[in-house]
């Protein structure tokens, strides 16, 4: 008993360290990435390569180390009770689906046909807007488990959501970007979105499940915030190299068109506190507890960026404006949901304080 005790603080100590500093270590990151990319292309031109499907395979691995500590943790004999929380899902859903692609939609009009129209290109202005839709209309699946996990979120509602959200996904991505767009028909790279679900959620989510009833099976709760305790660094580690490896993919791009890149990052920044924050304060309204809120938050604002990457890619071409805003919103994904981490996290009591929640 005393070593579960032990590892438990042990644990928590290590995460708030991290916390403590997170904003130095992202912009180390940042800073390390870009150098990095600019002056080893050849490496990060190499590694970027190693892909199937447009599905980058080392940026997978990456993923796995961070989202398989966190799928361990989740008690799967008790999914069932996931329904107590219907009203966090049916907000999360309302935002991913009916506000997040017209809430983009809408700021990409502003922000390109309007705001930075005089300083972007003419003749992609068109393109840069499809981009940003495409970011907007796939919600993200493995990297929620980081932000719920960082959150404090509770893990069973954070998968039976992100379920949802792929089985949506498969039906209505292609009808609302093809909406948004004014296309008759979107090409949806299916090998793309199947082998990014299968490796991002079946696969881990089959071994995480797996590894949990052999440990638990061997030596109980014990031994599981024992292996719990060796993983955590691994899975911080493994959040940080993923932010060098992103920044150093584009690192070239940012210093050849900062001001562009900066231009673009306008809309997704808003976009992503936008419906973070109206997801939160729905909640909250609701009266649903914290533990779902935040999760809540986090899900309804990141981006499927994999999936948004490879069609763009595949309808407007690599070297158009949409890819380029869909690589945007890959770079300021980790930092941006990392802070709507710790502004959830820090209004916690704020939001407690609401009557009706648990």
């Amino acid at each position: 008993m005393s070593t579960t005790h032990e590892a438990a603080p042990a644990a928590a100590a290590g995460l708030g360290l991290f916390e403590k500093y997170l904003t130095l270590w992202v912009a180390v990151c940042i800073v390390v990435g870009i150098a990095m990319g600019h002056g080893m292309p050849g490496l990060f031109h190499a590694i970027g390569e190693m892909e199937i499907a447009s599905v980058n395979l080392p940026v997978a691995i990456l993923i796995w180390l961070m989202i398989v500590p966190m799928l361990l943790k989740i008690d799967y004999s008790a999914l069932h009770r996931v329904g107590e929380h219907w009203r966090g899902i049916g907000v999360t859903l309302f935002i991913n689906w009916a506000i997040k692609p017209f809430s983009m939609a809408l700021l990409g009009w502003i922000f390109i046909r309007h705001v930075f129209a005089p300083y972007l290109p003419a003749d992609q202005h068109d393109a840069y807007i499809a981009g940003l839709i495409l970011l907007a209309a796939a919600p993200c699946t493995a990297m929620v488990f980081v932000w719920s996990n960082l959150s404090d979120g509770e893990p069973r509602f954070t998968l039976t959501q992100v379920a949802l959200n792929d089985a949506i996904m498969i039906f209505a991505f292609a009808p609302i970007v093809a909406l948004l767009l004014g296309l008759a028909a979107i090409t949806v790279p299916w090998k793309t979105l199947i082998l990014s679900v299968a490796l991002y959620i079946l696969i881990p989510v089959a071994f995480a499940w797996w590894w949990r009833r052999r440990i638990m099976a061997n030596g109980g709760q014990a031994a599981l915030e024992r292996v719990l305790h060796r993983l955590q660094p691994v899975s911080l580690v493994a959040l940080l190299a993923m932010l060098v490896l992103l920044f150093g993919f584009q690192g070239e791009q940012i210093l050849g068109q900062p001001l562009i890149i900066a231009m673009l990052a306008v809309p997704i920044l808003i976009q992503v506190y936008f419906n973070s924050g109206l997801a939160y304060l729905l909640n909250r309204f609701v009266g649903e507890a914290h533990c779902v809120a935040a999760p809540s938050a986090l899900i309804g604002a990141s981006n499927f960026f994999e999936l948004a990457v490879a069609t763009a890619i595949s309808l407007f071409g690599f070297e158009s404006g949409a890819a380029l805003a869909t690589v945007v919103g890959v770079l300021v994904e980790v930092p941006v949901m990392l802070s709507v981490v710790a502004i959830v996290k820090r209004t916690r009591h704020w939001y407690e304080r609401s009557p009706g929640t648990a």
